[in-house]
């Protein structure tokens, strides 16, 4: 009924609407305000739902409704809808309409017109909740291999030689970058010819369940099948597979033809079995990151996925699983980009003992906390406050910390030093920071979109954002140097949402040692060189003011890591954002509005637990959003209860 009035209110005033649709919605769009007005920006809070691209002309008549809510019918000038984007109060976006220009008219306009209209309600005409979506994705390139290596005996790794993965919101197995290009293409024909070349190498295979003959063909095709495709073969498919073998000259050789076609196959390339068959090569990927075992089949095949409980004693067999632990590694790893810290570079004559030895020992102490509050069932949210750490003798001496008694040990964080958590590990420090400095807007972004799951916006095109050079006639740290950013019109209004996190992180250099003073160094150019005007490079020691703040969280004011991280760790944003990076693993896809009441309920099961990350994965397995029960009716009775 809401939905129903608020579609009549619009429909009702044409004329405004169109106006709005002109006018209004262009001037909104052209200063970027769905950037930050949504629920992964860093305006979520405020709840505004801007409509996506494409949207129909009801959905935006809708949205020019529901904004009524931001005017004061009994003072429209000094309504938040248009004092906020033109810049005449306080607005986290700055100026984003020219106060006197066309599209503050057109504005302005809307205000009144909103001004005269009854209060709406919140909920708007958009797109209602509808059943959740699942992605078509194929496998990543540990999927293949591990799939390979279980189906197979494949132990090569042979998708280390197909073309790299992209990272999409913050990870490599999102639908939207998984299409497959003719290099992809070649590749996976290459590989199915030397994997199955392999698996009968000899004239024989651990893969055929009979003896040699025409019955033992169907039952090869059947068998080899299912497991290749997660999902039992119809007879059209049977029929088309033991054709094969009849282009071979012998038994062996039609095997080998047909497990090197089943594996170029979609079926097997992509996760796309229906109903329970679904359900379980879904959970299978997401908690082992390889193929189903046999109970695993036998559950799809017995019907005992179409239940929550069902479900759920799969997911707790399953955690208890080795491979469990390999899969949510790969999380961890994809979650903070340990990637872009292994092929980080550190100036050496700054930083000699920057080594691959030192950033293994950054990973594997992330790694630590993190299996520590998975799998010992403590309080997730202490990845971000742990006054504790687990650490070899090498970061014990870059934190100036006692080394353990043994390497791994767990060791406390002496509240002096600043450290705590994730944000006071080596790993954050060293991947948000440059090759010879910190980097303050670096550190607020990384905090932004991966710990509060707001989505930074980008420079404008053609933006210079260089910085002053460092010169002996004014060596200044990076707070001053960056103070340009939050002084530009056009660049503060991104930069003050991010260089004011960075800041408070400055008394940790570009590998995470703890400093007292901004060490500047100015190294001779080349002409100085030419010309012996100066040979050794200049230093200065620069105090540093390491203060920051989170805008948009209040009494979020902090000058450590130990500090930020209580903070974050209170905040419902953080602790809804660990629910989306491990939605967004395990579905291969970004959040959508119809998600939201899957999000909730799951958090809400995660909060109740006191954080337990078990209970996290077994609340967002179970989902609908996740196994596809929606869409086949599995889980109304569950729903129901």
């Amino acid at each position: 009924m809401r939905a129903f009035g608020l579609a009549a209110i619009a429909l009702a005033a044409p004329l405004a609407a169109q106006d709005f649709a002109r006018d209004v919605w262009p001037a909104l769009e052209k200063g970027g305000c769905a950037g930050c007005h949504n629920d992964n920006g860093v305006a979520s809070t405020t709840k505004l739902r801007f409509p996506r691209d494409g949207a129909s002309a009801l959905d935006i008549a809708g949205f020019g409704i529901r904004l009524r809510r931001f005017v004061d019918s009994t003072k429209p000038d000094q309504s938040a809808l248009l004092m906020k984007p033109t810049g005449r109060v306080t607005h986290g976006g700055g100026e984003r309409i020219k106060p006197g220009s066309p599209e503050e008219s057109a504005l302005r306009a809307w205000v009144n017109h909103l001004a005269a209209l009854p209060a709406a309600p919140d909920e708007g005409p958009g797109r209602a909740a509808g059943p959740a979506r699942l992605a078509l994705r194929r496998l990543t390139h540990s999927q293949y291999n591990h799939t390979v290596r279980d189906l197979l005996g494949e132990e090569s790794n042979p998708a280390g030689q197909f073309p790299k993965e992209d990272f999409v919101h913050g990870f490599t197995n999102q639908a939207e970058a998984q299409s497959i290009s003719p290099a992809q293409a070649e590749a996976y024909g290459k590989a199915a010819e030397r994997i199955a070349r392999n698996a009968f190498r000899g004239g024989s295979g651990k893969s055929i369940p009979c003896p040699p003959s025409e019955e033992c063909k169907t039952r090869f095709v059947r068998e080899f099948g299912l497991r290749a495709f997660r999902r039992p073969l119809d007879a059209a498919e049977t029929a088309r597979y033991v054709r094969l073998f009849a282009r071979a000259p012998d038994f062996v050789a039609g095997a080998q033809l047909a497990v090197e076609t089943m594996l170029q196959s979609p079926h097997f390339l992509f996760h796309i079995p229906p109903g329970d068959w679904g359900a379980a090569s879904r959970l299978s990927y997401f908690l082992w990151d390889t193929m189903p075992d046999a109970e695993l089949f036998r559950a799809a095949g017995a019907g005992e996925l179409k239940t929550r409980a069902g479900i759920e004693r799969q997911v707790r067999r399953m955690l208890d699983d080795p491979r469990a632990k390999e899969s949510l590694d790969e999380f961890l790893g994809q979650w903070l980009r340990f990637d872009r810290l292994q092929s980080a570079i550190r100036d050496r004559r700054l930083y000699p003992e920057f080594t691959g030895e030192l950033v293994s020992a950054m990973i594997e102490e992330s790694r630590q906390l993190f299996r520590h509050l998975v799998w010992d069932n403590a309080n997730f949210m202490e990845f971000f406050t742990a006054e504790y750490t687990h650490l070899p003798p090498e970061l014990a001496r870059l934190y100036g910390v006692p080394a353990p008694a043994k390497p791994w040990d767990r060791v406390p964080l002496d509240p002096a030093g600043g450290r705590a958590g994730i944000l006071g590990q080596g790993t954050f420090l060293t991947l948000t920071s440059k090759p010879a400095d910190t980097s303050p807007t670096e550190r607020g972004i990384f905090v932004r979109e991966h710990f509060l799951c707001q989505t930074v916006p980008p420079p404008p095109p053609g933006l210079n954002a260089s910085l002053p050079p460092v010169t002996d006639e004014k060596p200044q740290g990076a707070r001053d140097r960056l103070a340009i950013h939050l002084t530009s019109p056009v660049c503060a209004s991104c930069h003050q949402l991010v260089d004011p996190i960075g800041f408070g992180f400055e008394h940790y250099d570009a590998i995470g040692r703890y400093r007292e003073k901004e060490n500047i160094s100015i190294f001779p150019t080349f002409d100085e060189m030419k010309n012996k005007i100066k040979t050794k490079p200049t230093e200065y020691q620069l105090d540093i003011r390491a203060g920051g703040l989170v805008r948009g969280i209040a009494g979020s004011e902090f000058r450590s890591p130990r500090e930020l991280g209580r903070i974050l760790a209170r905040e419902p944003a953080c602790q809804k954002c660990v629910v989306k990076q491990l939605f967004r693993y395990a579905t291969g896809r970004f959040e959508e509005e119809n998600d939201d009441r899957v999000l909730d309920e799951v958090l809400a099961r995660f909060r109740n637990s006191g954080f337990h990350f078990r209970e996290l994965i077994l609340g967002l397995a179970g989902s609908e959003v996740f196994t596809g029960a929606a869409d086949r009716g599995g889980l109304a009775t569950n729903r129901a209860r």
